[in-house]
């Protein structure tokens, strides 16, 4: 079985606020087993989480080998204070803050840095973010300290420039990467940069009634038509859910993960595929640990 190259432990698929309290006053180990024992009953023994303000993702690391499992936090995601990312972690006024926060997580043992330098899709509408990126003096400073500190970054990233940028500096894997143009499909598939599409969080709103399935498959076939580009061209292409958004539940969002992307590449390219996944694997759990 694949490894989940990313998770949030914290969520359950379901009701964010409502898994958020759960652990409003205190993280509760209970939780964190359970959404272990999940996993392990799937056969996944990597689980790459995506960090959170509240330290359930740093205690999950203290549980997981009792479940057979290799589980890697950035303890909490860092973003620009006024900008999204407050949902998984804290945010920062100025770059001594930045570097204080990097250097926080590095005490708390994170296995790499998160970032957040865009907004998220709005779902409703195809091609429209919830908000524009970080400029990219901004980008190339975070990822820059970080890497000084001798840790890699993960990036949740959103919208071309945005991207492109990111992937210039040195970004070592872009989480998401919706509305990439080809210009920047070819950038990525020359870099050393990994690329986790997470098309499930898509994909499973279909049907849902949250929101029009119109603009959900126009905005699913994008990021497949992107998937299938890169691929072709030999882009690093991790396998990540983002489960614990709504509709992707832990263990079987990762299974829906992969058929989504086989469904974007083709299936006749499933072995090639499986390739591609495990070598993206592989490198994260050298190069994303401290």
């Amino acid at each position: 079985m694949l490894g989940e190259c990313h998770a949030h432990i914290i969520m359950d698929g379901k009701n964010y606020k409502a898994a958020v309290a759960l652990h409003k006053d205190g993280v509760k180990d209970q939780v964190i087993r359970a959404h272990f024992q999940t996993w392990k009953d799937k056969g996944i023994t990597f689980v790459r989480d995506g960090g959170d303000a509240l330290g359930v993702s740093r205690r999950a690391k203290d549980l997981a080998s009792e479940y057979g499992i290799d589980y890697r936090t950035p303890s909490f995601a860092i973003h620009k204070k006024g900008h999204y990312g407050g949902i998984v972690g804290h945010a920062f006024s100025d770059w001594k803050e930045y570097h204080s926060l990097v250097c926080r997580a590095k005490k708390e043992g994170a296995d790499f840095i998160k970032i957040m330098i865009s907004g998220i899709m709005e779902f409703g509408t195809f091609g429209m973010l919830t908000e524009e990126g970080l400029a990219e003096h901004e980008i190339r400073r975070m990822i820059h300290i970080a890497h000084e500190e001798g840790m890699t970054v993960m990036a949740h990233g959103n919208g071309d420039q945005t991207v492109r940028m990111a992937v210039e500096a040195g970004l070592d894997t872009l989480e998401h990467g919706n509305y990439l143009e080809q210009e920047t499909l070819d950038l990525l598939a020359k870099s050393r940069t990994i690329w986790i599409p997470t098309l499930a969080p898509v994909g499973n709103l279909l049907g849902c009634g949250r929101f029009p399935d119109e603009q959900i498959k126009q905005i699913l076939k994008r990021q497949m038509d992107s998937v299938r580009y890169a691929f072709t061209r030999g882009a690093w292409i991790g396998l990540g859910s983002d489960s614990g958004a709504y509709q992707v539940s832990h263990g079987q969002g990762l299974l829906e993960e992969y058929q989504w992307m086989k469904e974007a590449v083709g299936e006749e390219q499933e072995a090639a595929l499986r390739e591609c996944l495990s070598k993206a694997e592989e490198r994260i759990k050298k190069e994303m640990k401290q």
